[in-house]
């Protein structure tokens, strides 16, 4: 897999921020406390095919421009860092900058970032982002997302397994 034009990866990350807001604003399930969306398809083809750097930037602004003009409920930093931490540790496990993964590594790469990020990002850090915000017990909300997290992870693997899997074809052919 050779290397993406400067000029193809800031129109891709302009594509893949715009899927981003659209999936997580407005093709999403949300509550007080959780949240269910498709929007880590476009984080996570980021981090893949143009590593960190750029998937911290469509993460953060994809959190902080669907803050503004899109808002639900009430906004709060913590969630913008917790977007750009996710797509750090995306960009940095999944990216390969020579050559590309085989089904295996890909998938157990996609296995190993989801877990990282969902125990440390989205159960523990998100998590205390709704007790600062709402004075809720730490415990109490951990619990409830804990499950959803737990439910929702295999289904994040094997979505982004099968995406990916059928992007690739198409991505060698005219991205790279």
């Amino acid at each position: 897999m050779q290397t993406i034009s400067k000029t193809k990866k800031i129109i891709l990350s302009a594509l893949l921020l715009t899927l981003t807001i659209i999936l997580a604003r407005f093709l999403s399930i949300k509550t007080q406390f959780i949240a269910i969306s498709f929007s880590f398809v476009p984080i996570l083809l980021s981090a893949i095919w143009l590593g960190p750097k750029y998937t911290v930037i469509i993460s953060g602004f994809a959190d902080l421009i669907g803050a503004i003009l899109f808002p639900f409920g009430e906004f709060f930093i913590g969630f913008t860092i917790s977007s750009v931490i996710s797509g750090l540790i995306y960009g940095l496990i999944l990216h390969k900058k020579q050559g590309e993964f085989t089904k295996k590594q890909i998938l157990v790469r996609l296995i190993i970032a989801s877990s990282i990020v969902t125990i440390f990002v989205n159960m523990i850090l998100n998590t205390l982002w709704l007790v600062i915000m709402y004075d809720k017990a730490f415990i109490v909300l951990l619990g409830a997302r804990a499950v959803k997290e737990l439910i929702v992870l295999p289904v994040q693997v094997v979505t982004m397994f099968l995406v990916y899997q059928g992007l690739n074809p198409i991505t060698k052919k005219y991205l790279f």
